[in-house]
């Protein structure tokens, strides 16, 4: 029995919408327009622990339409899930919160920025493809060059 009280735990507690916000500033003048808008998508994601061996990770989407500098519409959404990791080593936790709890959370983040854009009237905007194993590892050499640079400041 000892043993499997030690074995690594990892399971989905809750997926869910977080927070979801839509504006369009300029209607419904903007609901005219003929012109192919810019856009422009930001992606981020976080985690932080809620409670022991509970954590909660986030994906969050802001796109901005804009046709010259008037905003059609921006919508941001943040995709949330609690998971349950256990009995993992830090190094895989990290790995785990970053890579593969993010790729699980995506695809309702994808469907809900593409829905809402339908429901405001504006074709839908399809996320694409994310490689969160790229922006991962992206993000640990970051980390590691700002820590080198730090300990080789001059005070």
């Amino acid at each position: 029995m000892a043993e499997q009280d030690q074995s690594p735990v990892f399971q989905i507690q809750r997926i869910y919408l977080k927070d979801l916000s839509l504006e369009q500033p300029n209607s419904p003048q903007v609901l005219l327009e003929q012109t192919q808008p810019a856009v422009d998508i930001q992606l981020s994601m976080s985690a932080e622990a809620v409670a022991q061996s509970l954590f909660e990770v986030t994906v969050t989407a802001t796109v901005t339409t804009k046709v010259g500098e008037r905003v059609l519409f921006l919508v941001e959404a943040k995709q949330a899930g609690i998971f349950e990791i256990r009995n993992v080593p830090a190094e895989q936790q990290q790995g785990i919160l970053g890579v593969v709890c993010p790729q699980m959370l995506y695809p309702y983040l994808r469907a809900i920025v593409s829905d809402v854009c339908t429901r405001a009237g504006f074709p839908p905007i399809l996320l694409a493809e994310v490689n969160f194993q790229a922006m991962f590892e992206a993000q640990q050499q970051a980390q590691l060059a700002q820590a080198a640079s730090a300990n080789g400041a001059p005070n």
